[in-house]
């Protein structure tokens, strides 16, 4: 089911009953889909006419997060795609474009995000713009998977190690659901 999320440099949102700006914080669950989030900053939620999506409405950009698929992050999204991924799992990948290792392990990772569809799979492309988070979680070489839950870090995996983070995904699945 997926997730749109639009994200806001700023911690004012608009107010509805006065179209004005004025800051704006609300813990809302997406319908049908698990995933709670915050709203915070320009938000609003539209559940839309389906059910089975809905859309937070912010003012810079769009990012879709869905099930079975691998979502390209930057420093500006990974956290509010993580917080509103709530109590699921999030699973990073960060690599860099000139990267051999990281290229041959990317279409076994879509095949876990396809696999795993209770787990959110995202990328995070170590380029320098987004150096600050890169630096924030720590990455020392490429590729590295960060596992987190609760918005932590809870498990890492460095090098294109497939079956160990197989195994660290299905740790962290397993302590999530004991």
């Amino acid at each position: 089911m997926p997730l749109s999320l639009r994200l806001s440099p700023s911690p004012t949102a608009l107010s509805p009953t006065t179209g004005g700006f004025g800051p704006s914080r609300k813990q809302c669950r997406i319908p049908y889909s698990g995933v709670a989030t915050t709203k915070i900053g320009f938000c609003s939620l539209d559940n839309g006419k389906r059910g089975d999506s809905s859309v937070v409405r912010c003012s810079l950009e769009t990012v879709n997060v869905s099930v079975g698929q691998v979502t390209e992050v930057d420093k500006d999204t990974f956290w509010p795609i993580v917080k509103a991924a709530g109590e699921k799992i999030v699973v990073l990948d960060m690599y860099t474009q000139w990267c051999g290792p990281c290229k041959v392990i990317a279409p076994k990772y879509k095949a876990l995000s396809e696999k795993y569809e209770d787990v959110v799979f995202l990328k995070l492309d170590c380029k320098p713009d987004n150096r600050p988070l890169a630096k924030e979680l720590g990455i020392r070489v490429v590729p590295t998977f960060k596992i987190l839950k609760d918005n932590k870090v809870v498990k890492e995996v460095t090098g294109a190690k497939y079956d160990d983070l197989v195994a660290a995904i299905e740790t962290v699945r397993s302590v999530g659901s004991g």
